[in-house]
């Protein structure tokens, strides 16, 4: 029953960002994201209250997209630090032929306002899920530094990943976002890659684990 909750939640937020970059948000009704989606009303609004509920759900598409990648990085046979970057790319590359560039504006200024929950730091998302168990299988493989913990380097990397969209959004999207950050990408994580005779991880921090 909870895979088939989850389908379904899924279809409908696919089904509305496809149609809000295709003919904007304004635009778009709540009766054409059903009959896109394939649900129903009953089934739109047991999980939205409304359209404008939808904008939250921003960050779902991005943990879809990260479901789908996670299966091809066995196949892909890469190092840690080259799964970084190829992440980044497949999800840069999304938010540019996929989301509509405004409702993406949108989204990060609700987060710098909100007062309540702020989905981008959800630490059980899958993105941070899968870049823990990215940084950490690094960490074992000798690839990834152990001068900082697994929790930190994540927390680096997240902030990497959120300035450059902040910039993009903040500059109106006047160059590319997916090969800017193809150029910048591998220079940020250098930083990343371990050095010989390396000491072990420092101490978790008390919270560390809570401010990513």
């Amino acid at each position: 029953m909870k895979k088939t909750t989850k389908k379904t939640k899924s279809r409908i937020v696919s089904a509305a960002w496809k149609l809000f970059y295709e003919q904007g948000y304004d635009a778009t009704t709540i009766e054409e994201i059903v009959e896109e989606s394939h649900t129903s009303r009953g089934s739109f609004y047991h999980y939205f209250e409304g359209k404008d509920a939808l904008l939250g759900s921003l960050s779902y598409m991005f943990d879809e997209k990260y479901e789908e990648l996670e299966d091809e990085l066995a196949q892909r046979g890469e190092g840690s630090v080259e799964t970084l970057a190829f992440l980044n790319h497949e999800l840069f590359e999304m938010i540019e032929t996929s989301i509509d560039f405004e409702l993406l504006c949108r989204l990060l200024a609700s987060q710098l306002t909100t007062s309540g929950e702020k989905h981008l730091l959800d630490r059980n998302r899958t993105y941070y899920r899968l870049l823990r168990k990215i940084v950490r299988e690094g960490q074992q493989r000798g690839e990834i530094t152990r001068r900082f913990s697994v929790n930190e380097l994540v927390k680096h990397y997240a902030l990497c990943e959120r300035g450059m969209m902040y910039d993009w959004c903040l500059s109106r999207a006047e160059y590319s976002l997916t090969e800017y950050a193809d150029t910048f990408m591998p220079g940020f994580l250098k930083t990343f890659r371990a050095e010989e005779r390396e000491e072990g991880p420092r101490a978790e921090r008390p919270g560390a684990a809570s401010k990513l």
